[in-house]
């Protein structure tokens, strides 16, 4: 059964399904480290329900989205959500494969591409067709076709925001490197204080020079679970067009 979920932004909203895969912190995080500027054309590959165009509009003024979603179903409450929202003029929800991306978007004239793609390889997985599995494991697309898919829409220079899992940083920094996107901005995601990073967020810019910034790693939680101030921090960012 379908909920209707407030994003605590300016009286944004989303639709989901807790029966099929909700956002989660993440898609907040990696919505809340990207930079935007005025007027900025941005692509969002495997957007799911939506999440990250919807907070990237509500904390922007005149920048523009677009969301690509395979699944029939989940891009169906995505468009629901921009209309509920009143976005359509912002946002533009497609349904569509990653992998022929430069096929259904201009190439290279996109400001900047965002992904939160799946983190597993899809190896072992008992139904591959279920909607949880296409949206964490690796089995309609891989990191190398999100790569690939960002390099081809993004103009020189563009910016491409990932966040990901720790123990594939190898598989990302080659793989960026290798289709142009020169990794520039890493911040390691920690749990907690004492427990080892989990997630990372990487910036790359297609075209750069090498260089390769480290921030101090972002601490969620503190000892008692609540949220850090960091964290946040990054919630309560009003307005990331700069």
């Amino acid at each position: 059964m379908e909920r209707v979920d407030d994003l605590q932004l300016k009286g944004l909203k989303i639709i989901q399904n807790p029966k099929g895969f909700c956002f989660g912190i993440d898609a907040v995080l990696l919505a809340n480290h990207v930079k935007l500027k005025p007027a900025d054309r941005v692509v969002d590959l495997g957007t799911g329900t939506g999440i990250i165009p919807l907070l990237l509009a509500g904390k922007s003024r005149t920048c523009t989205f677009q969301g690509l979603e395979l699944q029939e179903a989940v891009c169906n409450m995505a468009k629901r959500s921009v209309a509920l929202n009143h976005l359509q003029e912002r946002i533009e929800i497609l349904q569509g494969d990653i992998k022929g991306a430069a096929d259904l978007f201009p190439k290279s004239v996109y400001d900047v591409v965002t992904a939160n793609p799946p983190y597993m390889h899809s190896k072992g997985l008992i139904n591959p067709g279920d909607a949880k599995a296409v949206s964490r494991h690796e089995v309609a697309c891989d990191l190398e076709d999100v790569v690939r898919a960002a390099s081809l829409l993004l103009r020189t220079h563009g910016r491409f925001y990932m966040i990901h899992r720790p123990n594939r940083m190898v598989d990302i920094m080659y793989l960026m490197r290798k289709f142009s996107l020169e990794p520039k901005v890493l911040t390691m995601i920690q749990p907690k204080r004492d427990k080892a990073p989990n997630l990372l967020i990487v910036e790359g810019k297609k075209g750069a020079k090498v260089e390769l910034k480290i921030n101090r790693p972002l601490i969620i939680y503190e000892d008692d679970g609540t949220y850090t101030k960091e964290t946040l921090a990054l919630y309560h960012q009003e307005d990331l067009e700069g």
